[in-house]
């Protein structure tokens, strides 16, 4: 892997993302509304908002960063960019970094942005720093990304890569723990739920607005970096120069 190469292509990324303003507003600005609508709809209902808040913040930033990059890099397989591209020195480890870091950068502004119109505006209660509450942010969206490119190498169209949802996205919401205790499931699903990465990323928020410390919070987390990680050199395995 070359940094230099890598550095460019992430530059190219960001460049042609400054001229796409829809799918700016789509991964900054969605996550935020999605999250005071849901503050709007428990106003009447104390607490709930503070008890599935934090989940929530793992969740929307994951989607969102899923749809976009699978999206996105599936248009740079099908347009035939990726093919000129690899005719150049760039490996595929470059183009998969590159696309990373780009992304991990909007990553990183969407948590800002997302975290402080929750506690801010929606008053969620967050017992633990905010800056921990916005690192967890940052890792769930990058994990999006991650499997957002992994999901790409696997599909030949953009609604194929929108198909990929219920097959990786779902099952992680519905087995997470963001509707009961991952402790309370039946004892299959709670196995399942173990090798499920967004699980530990709402164990990590969870143990944020509680106020816990130490490996409470990090040790989930750093399974979260694993997982993305691995998604990510498992793409620069899988990745295609073209869609056939």
């Amino acid at each position: 892997m070359n940094g230099v190469l890598t550095l460019a292509t992430a530059g190219r990324v960001l460049r042609q993302l400054s001229h796409d303003p829809r799918s700016i507003a789509l991964m900054l600005v969605a996550p935020s509304l999605l999250v005071g609508l849901f503050a709007w709809l428990f106003s009447d209902q104390e607490g709930v908002f503070d008890q599935f808040g934090g989940p929530i913040l793992a969740l929307f930033p994951f989607i969102v960063m899923f749809l976009i990059t699978s999206i996105t890099t599936l248009r740079e397989r099908r347009s035939g960019t990726l093919e000129r591209l690899m005719t150049t020195p760039i490996a595929k480890a470059d183009f998969i970094v590159g696309y990373g870091l780009a992304f991990g950068l909007m990553a990183t502004l969407q948590a800002v942005i997302t975290v402080t119109f929750a506690v801010w505006v929606c008053g969620l209660q967050v017992d633990g720093p905010l800056w921990q509450l916005g690192l967890v942010a940052v890792v769930d969206a990058i994990l999006g990304t991650a499997l957002g490119l992994l999901a790409s190498a696997f599909a030949r169209t953009e609604f194929q890569a929108v198909q990929f949802m219920p097959l990786i996205v779902f099952p992680q919401i519905i087995l997470g723990g963001l509707f009961m205790p991952r402790e309370d499931m039946p004892e299959a699903l709670y196995q399942i739920s173990k090798i499920l990465p967004l699980s530990y990323a709402i164990d990590t928020i969870n143990a944020v607005t509680d106020g816990d410390e130490g490996w409470d919070v990090f040790g989930p987390l750093l399974i979260v970096v694993a997982f993305a990680v691995g998604a990510l050199i498992l793409a620069s395995l899988t990745l295609r120069r073209r869609t056939p």
